[in-house]
Protein backbone atom coordinates (compact mmCIF):
# COMPACT_ATOMS: atom_id res chain seq x y z
CA UNK A 1 0.00 0.00 0.00
CA UNK A 2 1.15 3.49 -1.13
CA UNK A 3 0.67 6.13 1.66
CA UNK A 4 1.74 9.04 -0.09
CA UNK A 5 -0.33 9.14 -3.13
CA UNK A 6 -3.50 7.95 -4.69
CA UNK A 7 -3.87 4.99 -6.97
CA UNK A 8 -6.58 7.03 -8.61
CA UNK A 9 -6.80 10.64 -10.07
CA UNK A 10 -10.70 10.44 -11.02
CA UNK A 11 -13.29 8.04 -9.72
CA UNK A 12 -16.86 7.50 -10.06
CA UNK A 13 -18.14 6.35 -6.38
CA UNK A 14 -21.45 4.57 -6.75
CA UNK A 15 -23.50 4.64 -3.69
CA UNK A 16 -26.97 2.88 -2.79
CA UNK A 17 -30.15 5.39 -2.41
CA UNK A 18 -30.18 2.70 0.77
CA UNK A 19 -26.56 4.22 1.68
CA UNK A 20 -28.54 7.22 3.05
CA UNK A 21 -30.85 5.77 4.40
CA UNK A 22 -28.86 4.31 7.43
CA UNK A 23 -30.79 2.70 10.15
CA UNK A 24 -33.96 4.23 8.85
CA UNK A 25 -36.71 2.09 7.01
CA UNK A 26 -37.07 4.64 4.66
CA UNK A 27 -35.48 8.02 3.55
CA UNK A 28 -33.04 9.71 4.01
CA UNK A 29 -30.72 10.02 7.44
CA UNK A 30 -29.01 13.85 7.78
CA UNK A 31 -26.06 11.81 10.33
CA UNK A 32 -25.76 9.00 7.39
CA UNK A 33 -25.69 11.31 4.28
CA UNK A 34 -23.10 13.66 6.85
CA UNK A 35 -20.60 10.55 7.47
CA UNK A 36 -20.68 9.86 4.10
CA UNK A 37 -20.02 13.21 2.56
CA UNK A 38 -16.92 13.44 4.74
CA UNK A 39 -15.82 9.97 3.46
CA UNK A 40 -15.98 12.08 -0.02
CA UNK A 41 -14.55 15.05 1.52
CA UNK A 42 -11.73 13.05 2.42
CA UNK A 43 -10.60 12.02 -0.94
CA UNK A 44 -11.26 15.26 -2.56
CA UNK A 45 -8.76 16.64 0.08
CA UNK A 46 -6.09 13.90 -1.33
CA UNK A 47 -6.80 15.90 -4.45
CA UNK A 48 -8.95 13.17 -6.63
CA UNK A 49 -11.60 14.32 -8.51
CA UNK A 50 -14.65 12.68 -7.12
CA UNK A 51 -18.15 12.06 -9.25
CA UNK A 52 -20.83 10.26 -7.59
CA UNK A 53 -24.08 8.00 -8.62
CA UNK A 54 -26.68 7.45 -6.40
CA UNK A 55 -29.50 5.08 -6.19
CA UNK A 56 -33.14 5.51 -5.29
CA UNK A 57 -33.97 2.43 -3.54
CA UNK A 58 -34.75 3.96 -0.50
CA UNK A 59 -37.42 6.24 -1.76
CA UNK A 60 -38.86 4.14 -4.54
CA UNK A 61 -37.44 1.25 -6.87
CA UNK A 62 -38.75 1.34 -10.32
CA UNK A 63 -38.87 -2.51 -10.65
CA UNK A 64 -40.39 -3.33 -7.66
CA UNK A 65 -43.37 -0.77 -8.19
CA UNK A 66 -43.57 -2.19 -11.66
CA UNK A 67 -43.77 -5.83 -10.06
CA UNK A 68 -46.68 -4.72 -7.61
CA UNK A 69 -48.55 -3.59 -10.79
CA UNK A 70 -47.71 0.01 -11.81
CA UNK A 71 -46.54 0.88 -15.46
CA UNK A 72 -42.71 0.13 -15.51
CA UNK A 73 -42.09 3.06 -17.64
CA UNK A 74 -43.29 5.20 -14.81
CA UNK A 75 -42.01 3.43 -12.06
CA UNK A 76 -38.55 4.10 -14.09
CA UNK A 77 -39.29 7.83 -14.09
CA UNK A 78 -40.11 7.89 -10.82
CA UNK A 79 -36.95 6.24 -9.40
CA UNK A 80 -34.79 8.59 -11.24
CA UNK A 81 -36.66 11.65 -9.46
CA UNK A 82 -35.90 9.70 -6.18
CA UNK A 83 -32.33 9.71 -7.42
CA UNK A 84 -32.45 13.71 -8.07
CA UNK A 85 -33.72 13.42 -3.95
CA UNK A 86 -30.85 11.71 -3.17
CA UNK A 87 -28.51 13.33 -4.91
CA UNK A 88 -29.77 16.69 -3.51
CA UNK A 89 -29.14 15.23 0.38
CA UNK A 90 -26.33 14.28 -0.85
CA UNK A 91 -25.15 18.02 -1.88
CA UNK A 92 -26.32 19.92 0.87
CA UNK A 93 -24.49 17.72 2.87
CA UNK A 94 -21.07 18.65 1.36
CA UNK A 95 -22.13 21.92 1.10
CA UNK A 96 -22.68 22.08 4.86
CA UNK A 97 -18.53 20.94 5.01
CA UNK A 98 -17.20 23.86 2.42
CA UNK A 99 -17.20 21.33 -0.43
CA UNK A 100 -18.53 22.78 -3.76
CA UNK A 101 -20.82 20.16 -5.24
CA UNK A 102 -23.08 20.00 -8.12
CA UNK A 103 -25.36 17.95 -9.45
CA UNK A 104 -26.33 16.76 -12.96
CA UNK A 105 -29.70 15.68 -14.05
CA UNK A 106 -30.34 13.82 -17.17
CA UNK A 107 -34.21 14.85 -16.72
CA UNK A 108 -34.08 18.53 -17.13
CA UNK A 109 -35.43 20.36 -13.78
CA UNK A 110 -33.58 23.42 -13.84
CA UNK A 111 -34.48 24.95 -10.54
CA UNK A 112 -32.82 22.08 -8.88
CA UNK A 113 -30.18 20.80 -10.82
CA UNK A 114 -28.09 21.58 -13.99
CA UNK A 115 -28.45 19.67 -17.19
CA UNK A 116 -26.53 16.49 -17.47
CA UNK A 117 -23.58 18.02 -20.14
CA UNK A 118 -20.08 16.09 -20.53
CA UNK A 119 -18.10 18.49 -21.02
CA UNK A 120 -19.54 20.48 -18.65
CA UNK A 121 -19.30 17.64 -15.81
CA UNK A 122 -15.59 17.28 -16.25
CA UNK A 123 -14.98 21.14 -16.15
CA UNK A 124 -16.57 21.04 -13.12
CA UNK A 125 -14.41 17.63 -11.69
CA UNK A 126 -11.14 19.59 -13.40
CA UNK A 127 -12.30 22.93 -11.39
CA UNK A 128 -12.01 20.50 -8.06
CA UNK A 129 -15.93 20.11 -7.77
CA UNK A 130 -17.64 17.03 -6.91
CA UNK A 131 -20.26 16.03 -9.28
CA UNK A 132 -23.03 14.47 -8.48
CA UNK A 133 -25.16 12.49 -11.00
CA UNK A 134 -28.93 12.27 -10.71
CA UNK A 135 -31.46 10.54 -12.87
CA UNK A 136 -29.91 8.16 -14.23
CA UNK A 137 -29.90 8.49 -17.85
CA UNK A 138 -33.03 9.84 -18.87
CA UNK A 139 -34.55 6.82 -19.76
CA UNK A 140 -36.52 3.56 -18.33
CA UNK A 141 -35.27 0.30 -18.47
CA UNK A 142 -31.83 1.29 -17.46
CA UNK A 143 -30.62 0.93 -13.45
CA UNK A 144 -28.69 3.40 -11.72
CA UNK A 145 -25.49 1.07 -12.04
CA UNK A 146 -25.85 1.12 -15.90
CA UNK A 147 -26.09 5.09 -15.26
CA UNK A 148 -22.74 4.69 -13.21
CA UNK A 149 -20.85 2.66 -16.02
CA UNK A 150 -22.08 5.56 -18.72
CA UNK A 151 -21.10 8.14 -16.65
CA UNK A 152 -18.19 6.54 -15.58
CA UNK A 153 -16.95 6.02 -19.22
CA UNK A 154 -17.99 9.29 -20.43
CA UNK A 155 -16.08 11.50 -18.05
CA UNK A 156 -13.13 9.61 -18.18
CA UNK A 157 -12.88 7.93 -14.71
CA UNK A 158 -10.39 5.69 -14.03
CA UNK A 159 -12.59 3.26 -11.86
CA UNK A 160 -16.39 2.96 -10.21
CA UNK A 161 -16.09 2.60 -6.62
CA UNK A 162 -18.91 0.35 -5.99
CA UNK A 163 -20.11 1.32 -1.99
CA UNK A 164 -22.42 -1.89 -0.69
CA UNK A 165 -23.37 -3.19 2.86
CA UNK A 166 -20.72 -5.98 2.71
CA UNK A 167 -16.97 -6.12 2.31
CA UNK A 168 -16.79 -7.16 -1.10
CA UNK A 169 -18.41 -9.72 -3.64
CA UNK A 170 -19.11 -13.49 -2.28
CA UNK A 171 -19.89 -16.29 -3.94
CA UNK A 172 -23.33 -16.56 -1.76
CA UNK A 173 -25.00 -14.39 0.61
CA UNK A 174 -22.90 -13.63 3.42
CA UNK A 175 -26.12 -12.38 5.50
CA UNK A 176 -27.89 -15.80 4.39
CA UNK A 177 -24.69 -17.46 4.42
CA UNK A 178 -21.74 -17.18 7.54
CA UNK A 179 -19.46 -19.23 4.78
CA UNK A 180 -19.73 -17.41 1.93
CA UNK A 181 -16.44 -16.71 0.44
CA UNK A 182 -15.11 -13.69 -0.33
CA UNK A 183 -13.76 -13.27 -3.41
CA UNK A 184 -10.48 -10.41 -3.82
CA UNK A 185 -9.67 -10.64 -7.68
CA UNK A 186 -12.06 -11.61 -10.18
CA UNK A 187 -12.82 -10.83 -13.76
CA UNK A 188 -15.67 -9.40 -15.93
CA UNK A 189 -16.18 -12.82 -17.17
CA UNK A 190 -16.76 -14.48 -13.87
CA UNK A 191 -19.14 -12.23 -12.47
CA UNK A 192 -21.40 -12.47 -15.38
CA UNK A 193 -20.61 -16.23 -16.07
CA UNK A 194 -20.89 -17.17 -11.83
CA UNK A 195 -24.36 -14.64 -11.91
CA UNK A 196 -22.80 -12.65 -8.46
CA UNK A 197 -25.71 -9.79 -8.67
CA UNK A 198 -22.73 -7.60 -7.56
CA UNK A 199 -24.12 -4.89 -10.33
CA UNK A 200 -26.27 -5.69 -13.04
CA UNK A 201 -25.49 -7.72 -16.47
CA UNK A 202 -25.30 -4.76 -18.57
CA UNK A 203 -23.16 -2.24 -16.69
CA UNK A 204 -20.74 -5.29 -16.44
CA UNK A 205 -20.78 -5.76 -19.99
CA UNK A 206 -20.34 -2.17 -20.33
CA UNK A 207 -17.22 -2.06 -17.86
CA UNK A 208 -15.76 -5.11 -19.78
CA UNK A 209 -16.28 -3.79 -22.89
CA UNK A 210 -13.77 -0.72 -22.12
CA UNK A 211 -11.93 -1.63 -19.46
CA UNK A 212 -13.28 -0.35 -16.47
CA UNK A 213 -12.29 -1.49 -13.11
CA UNK A 214 -14.79 -1.68 -10.73
CA UNK A 215 -13.98 -2.13 -6.81
CA UNK A 216 -16.80 -3.48 -4.91
CA UNK A 217 -16.12 -2.84 -0.84
CA UNK A 218 -18.41 -1.99 2.72
CA UNK A 219 -18.96 1.25 2.69
CA UNK A 220 -19.83 1.15 6.73
CA UNK A 221 -16.21 0.73 8.07
CA UNK A 222 -14.75 4.28 8.54
CA UNK A 223 -12.34 5.04 5.63
CA UNK A 224 -12.80 2.06 3.83
CA UNK A 225 -13.01 4.59 0.51
CA UNK A 226 -9.51 6.46 1.56
CA UNK A 227 -8.30 3.29 2.12
CA UNK A 228 -9.11 2.28 -1.67
CA UNK A 229 -7.86 4.85 -3.41
CA UNK A 230 -4.26 4.61 -1.42
CA UNK A 231 -3.98 0.71 -2.88
CA UNK A 232 -5.19 -1.01 0.28
CA UNK A 233 -6.48 -4.63 -0.42
CA UNK A 234 -9.72 -3.98 0.53
CA UNK A 235 -12.72 -5.10 -1.11
CA UNK A 236 -13.22 -6.85 -4.56
CA UNK A 237 -11.37 -5.95 -7.74
CA UNK A 238 -12.71 -6.81 -11.04
CA UNK A 239 -10.93 -6.44 -13.68
CA UNK A 240 -10.08 -7.93 -17.30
Amino acid sequence: MNEGKPRFQRVLLKLSGEALMGEQGYGVDPSMAARIAEEIAELHSLGLEVAATVGGGNIVRGISVSAAGMDRVSGDYMGMLATTINALALQNALEKINVFTRVLSAIEMKEVAEPFIRRRAIRHLEKGRIVIFAAGIGQPYFSTDTAAAMRAMEIGAEVILKATKVDGIYDSDPKKNPSAVLFRELTYREVLEKNLQVMDSTAVALCKENGLPIVVFNLLRHGNIRDVVMGAEIGTIVTA
